[in-house]
């Protein structure tokens, strides 16, 4: 089975490109990913609980990332088992380049997926949709995921230029003319209870 897609992801490069190799990235991404653990700097083990139609399992699995051009691509070939409900693997080559605005990044992947036991049963035809509705949200939560990154690293951004600026700026008034204001605010309080 052929898999391919695009999508426009709302960061720069090298930051889609981190975060396609951080596993708690992806963790927080892939729908039903019990966990994800890094073995080495090209090799994840991973365990997922996933429906497919009918077939409801979940899969030991290993990905080892080749062919890597860092932050412009690389393929990622992978392979889980689901006991009675089967297996799948395949391999996906991602490619990300610049949009033209420099805050956004095209992602593109191509490759191919075969599955079998139970899985095979279900067909191809509903194998692909599940495929392809997966990827879409793995996709929706990353962009997600940067995004309120994003948000936050702005909100401390302001916070902290905020915060300087407050520290840095002195009073307008001196400190003799609060004084003295108080004295005499403190004085007509006086003269008008007396």
């Amino acid at each position: 089975m052929d898999l391919k897609g695009e999508y426009l992801i709302p960061a720069s490069k090298d930051k889609v490109w981190k975060e396609l190799n951080n596993p708690e990235a992806l963790k927080k991404a892939i729908k039903g990913c019990e966990s994800l653990d890094q073995v080495s700097d090209t090799e994840y083990s991973a365990r997922v609980k996933a429906k497919i139609g009918p077939v409801s399992a979940v899969f030991n699995g290993s990905v080892t990332l080749t062919e890597m051009d860092p932050p412009h691509s690389y393929v990622i070939s992978g392979q889980g088992k689901g006991g009675a409900a089967g297996f799948a693997k395949g391999n996906v080559k991602i490619t990300l380049s610049e949009n033209s605005d420099k805050n956004k990044t095209n992602l593109i992947y191509s490759g191919n997926a075969q599955v079998g036991g139970k899985l095979a049963q279900v067909g191809s035809r509903l194998i692909g949709g599940v495929i392809k509705n997966t990827a879409d949200d793995f996709f929706k939560t990353f962009n997600n995921n940067i995004t309120d990154m994003d948000l936050t690293d702005s909100i401390s951004e302001t916070d902290i230029t905020t915060n300087n600026d407050i520290k840095s700026k002195k009073p307008s008034i001196s400190y003799w003319v609060w004084i003295g204001s108080l004295i005499i605010f403190i004085g007509i309080i006086l003269a008008f209870f007396t």
